[in-house]
């Protein structure tokens, strides 16, 4: 057997036995259903960025539900998307999505578009987002490279505990030679390779004894190599840092949407941080500060 007819034999069996495993094993989860639209996969795939989902679901559901448009949304108020964004982590997300949606009401009649370029053009789709939406959306041919599907790939073909930090140029034309060509095909591998990252090819405990891809895994094959690209990464705290401040002042101002400067020094006392971090927040938009004529702020509310 020649080496094309080998890995086109190769490719096949993956194929096959991730699809068959995915047949067994999907989760329900909402955005997935029949009823979805790809509105409704757009918010999915936007609140699923560094989010788990067990955190996205119910958010997800009262979102849909409260905007089931792109032009629902467009017509709320910042203020209640931001409260609505509840503790998902990172609302300048909310943000970016409600300017997402006023796009595609304004530019888009209304209809979030299955055309690349026209997916790229709204504010914060960037590639991952496009190619999820014309997947999942839309059954379209698309790389779809989150990080759940570079770490499979990563192992089964490349033999790499992890795939680099960032994005390479390989990884991408590795997904694309193994991407079925048609359209329905791809959609269903790209959708597997997701699920088995999430819940079975993990990043800390690979549970390899009962992955469908073990006997063709290189990664197993090689002996389960460590990660060559440990040094390269960081690691994010966040107990004590700019970040947990930003988030216990946003909690408050969720709740009441306009409070006083000492309030907002009970939820965060060291004074330094807090102020550090309300300048941040403003600056991103998140925050208004309501100030009297020499400049001191008399409250800070939800924009």
């Amino acid at each position: 057997m020649d080496p094309t007819t080998r890995a086109g034999a190769s490719t096949s069996a993956l194929h096959a036995r991730l699809t068959a495993w995915y047949a067994a094993h999907r989760r329900d989860l909402p955005w997935r259903g029949d009823g979805t639209d790809a509105w409704g996969v757009l918010v999915s795939e936007v609140m699923l960025q560094q989010t788990p989902v067990s955190r996205v679901d119910p958010v997800w559901r009262a979102w849909m539900e409260r905007w089931p448009t792109p032009s629902d949304l467009a017509a709320a108020s910042p203020a209640d998307v931001l409260v609505a964004w509840d503790r998902l982590g990172y609302p300048r997300r909310a943000l970016r999505l409600r300017e997402c949606a006023t796009a595609i009401r304004d530019t888009c009649g209304g209809i979030v578009p299955d055309d690349e370029t026209a997916l790229l053009a709204l504010p914060g789709i960037g590639p991952y987002t496009a190619a999820a939406v014309r997947a999942f959306a839309y059954g379209r041919r698309a790389v779809v490279l989150d990080t759940n599907v570079r770490r499979v790939l990563a192992r089964a073909l490349g033999g790499e505990a992890l795939p680099a930090p960032s994005l390479t140029r390989a990884e991408q034309d590795r997904a694309a030679a193994h991407l079925p060509l048609d359209d329905a095909g791809s959609a269903l591998w790209n959708v597997a390779l997701m699920e088995l990252g999430a819940l079975v090819c993990t990043a800390r405990s690979p549970r390899c004894d009962v992955c469908p891809l073990r006997e063709l895994c290189a990664w197993r094959a090689a002996g389960h190599p460590p990660d060559v690209h440990a040094h390269r990464r960081r690691t994010q705290a966040w107990h004590g840092t700019d970040r947990q401040a930003r988030g216990a002042l946003m909690a408050v101002l969720r709740e009441r949407r306009d409070v006083a400067p000492e309030t907002l020094a009970d939820a965060w006392p060291p004074p330094e941080q807090r102020r550090r971090a309300l300048a941040s927040l403003v600056a991103d938009g998140l925050v208004v500060a309501v100030t009297d004529d020499d400049g001191a702020a008399l409250s800070y509310a939800l924009p």
